[in-house]
């Protein structure tokens, strides 16, 4: 099994940190008395700037949930086939050879999925086995590569499609003062990516170079459901958003991570590449920490923190796209894609490269 290609797409507009910051100072100023905070909160997520699925001034406009939710459904379609068709691209793949059709979102809800929506607008295969796939947030990227990778196991000759969109400004809460709903405020950004998984035999046949998907690894937390997530309500999608999470990455990373490769005989000074997910700086330090890396080894990943901020889902597919094209090991090298989320859990992928 082999990753043939990453596409990315993102919306039109794209606003610097210090411009949205301003836009939430004239939103809260009546309302939240310390607006200081409020910016030294922006500061801390080292984000420099993000992209938004509609133009600025179109937000106050968006009276609730519904409204909010058919804008996520029509930027989505528009940026969901971009990707996609930038990754076909890339693969140089017929989408005749799509065999299953995996959908990742955690910011919005569509029946139907986005998924069938692209299907008749790119009208990809009839035949093709959709399955979306809705509450996994950030973990979402990495384990829509696994499942993919459980498809072609069973279907060499084909290739699966993943597709993540996350348009998480359409997720804010206007009327939430909350420390988690602020700092997501300036955290998180809107994008998509989309990865073509091909089966060992049209790998083959087609010549495709991506690294290999080795194995997998799912890992559930029990009893951590109040870590992160939504509470969803008449407003739409409330953030949950613990302060334990560094906490929880520093308590089982390392564990996880070492019975995952000692499986395969190998340990973490064996791997080449590490692609993670910039859950945000104090969790980012956290995995440093936890798999004793220095920060040059996640600088790809740090970098996408600063350049587009945290797209959930979206986020390890794109540090994985800039792994390939900039930062690609040698062949035989060894990497590790990875990322955490709501459960709460954890989700691994051995590449070799």
């Amino acid at each position: 099994m082999r990753i043939a290609a990453v596409g990315a797409a993102f919306p039109p507009h794209y606003y610097d940190q210090a411009t949205l910051l301003d836009a939430f100072r004239r939103q809260w100023a009546e309302r939240y008395f310390n607006l200081e905070r409020l910016e030294q909160l922006h500061k801390n997520v080292l984000v420099g700037g993000r992209h938004l699925a509609l133009a600025i001034e179109e937000y106050d406009a968006l009276d609730g949930f519904g409204a909010a939710n058919a804008a996520w459904i029509r930027v989505a379609c528009e940026v969901g086939e971009a990707a996609t068709r930038d990754a076909l691209a890339r693969a140089g793949l017929d989408p005749a050879a799509l065999g299953a059709f995996f959908f990742v979102s955690v910011t919005g809800i569509a029946t139907p999925s986005i998924d069938a929506r692209l299907v008749n607008r790119m009208r990809l295969p009839e035949r093709i086995k959709r399955v979306p796939i809705f509450g996994l947030g950030c973990v979402a990227g990495a384990a829509g590569v696994a499942r993919a990778a459980d498809y072609v196991r069973a279907f060499p000759d084909q290739a699966a499609l993943l597709l993540s969109v996350e348009l998480c400004s359409l997720t804010i809460q206007k009327e939430d003062l909350s420390i988690p709903n602020l700092i997501a405020s300036g955290l998180f950004g809107d994008g998509a990516a989309a990865v073509i998984v091909a089966g060992d035999a049209l790998a083959a046949r087609a010549g495709l170079d991506g690294p290999e998907i080795v194995a997998t690894r799912s890992i559930f937390y029990p009893d951590s459901e109040d870590v992160m997530g939504w509470d969803i309500g008449d407003a739409g999608f409330r953030i949950v958003l613990s302060a334990e999470v560094p906490l929880v990455v520093e308590r089982f990373l390392r564990r996880d991570v070492d019975a995952f490769l000692a499986e395969h005989e190998l340990t973490r000074s064996d791997i080449a590449s590490w692609v993670c997910h910039p859950g945000g700086p104090r969790v980012l330090e956290a995995m440093e920490a936890a798999l004793e890396i220095p920060r040059d080894a996640l600088a790809l990943t740090w970098r996408s923190l600063q350049e587009v901020g945290n797209l959930s889902s979206t986020s390890v597919l794109l540090v994985l796209a800039e792994t390939m094209a900039e930062r690609r090991p040698p062949a035989g090298s060894w990497g590790l894609l990875f990322a955490m989320g709501p459960g709460f859990c954890s989700e691994l992928v051995l590449l070799r490269w």
